[in-house]
């Protein structure tokens, strides 16, 4: 039987560090592989659906069957007799990034069945206990069953389309300067989109995929309008103004490549604001952990040993 030796141990120990380095090498390149994949899966899907929904539109043209298309169409029926919260709830939804056409109503559908859902589930649980609850306290537990099961799916939403709206923030300024050099550079305005939507896609594919859905629909919708219109209202924020700017520019004649230079140049400075903003509320959210960290280990090393002194001079007397 071998005995443990500090050269097995050390060889061991190399063995594993080695081990952890060419993992750590290797997951950010299966990383970039996984997003691009998922980028022209994406990609691939959307080309799909548009060539189908537009070869199903031909081909059942003055015909009374059901087309794709049509089906769709149904859910958007559905959300129009909702109104103006139907609406909201499906560009919340698409600034989230779920472009399901059914999930509007599955949105609207759980903020219907979650409160019902808790509202059993508390009756239950209150039921079941030892101790009897009041009718008072059963009353403002049901209630807040209620908002919490109707605001729920709402956060979750809102929160989604927050992280998104961040990424695409952060990432967006450096692809529209790029956008920049390759309009100027003489590539048209659709081979722009999906390059750019190429080379971005390893370190933002929220806006690789959101610019390659954007390429698809210029080359395959007739109406490039309708396809900036959709992508502002997806992404929101900085896209919106994007398609707004391209619409005008593409409206009124004038340059797109001027266009461009003039949001880049706007959306730095936004971007250079929104960075001193952060910088100038920094100390106030270090004021407070400040006083409660570091000034009572301040007071004891400054006056601990005085303390231990004065303790020991009068034990001494």
């Amino acid at each position: 039987m071998f005995g443990i030796t500090s050269e097995l141990v050390i060889i061991v120990f190399s063995a594993l560090a080695a081990a952890v380095s060419f993992i750590a090498f290797a997951l950010p390149l299966l990383n970039r592989s996984d997003k691009k994949e998922h980028y022209r899966n994406t990609i691939e899907k959307k080309k799909k659906h548009l060539f189908e929904a537009a070869k199903e539109e031909m081909t059942n043209k003055g015909g009374n069957n059901l087309s794709a298309k049509e089906s769709v169409a149904t859910f958007f029926k559905v959300q129009e007799m909702l109104g103006k919260f139907g609406e909201n709830a499906r560009v919340k939804l698409l600034q989230a990034g779920y472009r399901n056409p059914t999930a509007p109503i599955k949105y609207l559908a759980a903020q219907i069945c979650l409160p019902i859902f808790l509202i059993v589930f508390s009756m239950i649980i209150m039921s079941a206990g030892e101790k009897e609850v009041s009718s008072g306290m059963q009353f403002f537990i049901l209630l807040g069953a209620v908002f919490a099961g109707f605001f729920l799916p709402r956060i979750l939403v809102k929160n989604q389309a927050d992280k998104r709206q961040q990424d695409l923030g952060y990432a967006f300024p450096d692809a529209l300067d790029m956008m920049l050099i390759c309009v100027q550079g003489g590539i048209g305005l659709e081979q722009t989109v999906e390059r750019i939507a190429n080379e971005v896609s390893e370190h933002s594919p929220i806006l690789a995929e959101e610019l390659g859905i954007l390429s698809a629909e210029m080359a395959m919708l007739s109406d490039r309008r309708a396809a900036l219109s959709d992508f502002g209202r997806r992404v929101g924020g900085f896209g919106k103004s994007f398609a707004t700017a391209l619409i005008q520019a593409e409206q009124y004649g004038t340059s797109v490549s001027q266009a461009l230079a003039v949001m880049a140049t706007e959306l730095r400075d936004i971007r250079m604001a929104a960075a001193e903003q952060k910088a100038a509320s920094l100390p106030p959210k270090l004021t407070v952990p400040m006083i409660l960290f570091f000034l009572p280990a301040l007071f004891i090393i400054i006056l601990g040993p005085a303390g231990i002194e004065a303790s020991n001079a009068g034990i001494g007397n």
